[in-house]
């Protein structure tokens, strides 16, 4: 028996399900400083990854990573996706600077879609998502390197673990989620 879809068919119209990431209280800026909930990006496909603009070693590989999968995706079905880049450093990366950040990686549409938060926020969402952080220095932090997908009810369908590995099963995900 498919438990998903027993659990799905008990819930009511438009409810939340449990596991989704809607349910988080969180409040975040994009890179256009609106101030948004999660709950906000509901009705997309998302593919999210936690990053920090000022990292030169992991983040980078993420950034092209993410750049991959969004070519990968049908042009088609690229409006009902958002690639979303949360911040792990939000005292460094604020609107501002992820707006910039987005320029310079050509990442300056509605697609993408940078975040960050409070300390308290950016931790119960990585928590959500089984990323580790830890500031290691003023300006670095070791993190996981974990892309997710996530469907249009906030629910994580996938994950994606490492640097530059092979996507197409990543890829496969978003396109069934976003039919």
């Amino acid at each position: 028996m498919d438990l998903t879809l027993a659990s799905n068919s008990l819930r009511n119209e438009g409810e939340i399900p449990e596991m989704s990431i809607f349910n988080l209280p969180s409040k975040w800026k994009n890179q256009n400083n609106d101030t948004i909930s999660l709950m906000d990006l509901k009705g997309d496909v998302l593919v999210m990854v936690m990053i920090y603009t000022s990292c030169t070693s992991a983040c980078p590989r993420l950034v092209s990573d993410m750049r991959s999968i969004e070519k990968q995706i049908p042009d088609k079905q690229k409006n009902k996706v958002k690639l979303v880049f949360v911040s792990i450093d939000p005292l460094t990366d604020t609107p501002t600077r992820l707006k910039e950040f987005a320029k310079e990686n050509q990442m300056d549409n509605d697609q993408f879609v940078f975040l960050t938060g409070s300390i308290e926020d950016t931790r119960e969402f990585a928590a959500a998502l089984a990323v580790s952080y830890k500031q290691i220095s003023p300006i670095d932090f070791s993190h996981s390197n974990i892309i997710s997908v996530f469907n249009t009810e906030g629910v994580m369908v996938h994950q994606q673990e490492g640097l530059g590995v092979n996507n197409a099963d990543t890829v496969a995900q978003i396109i069934k989620e976003s039919k």
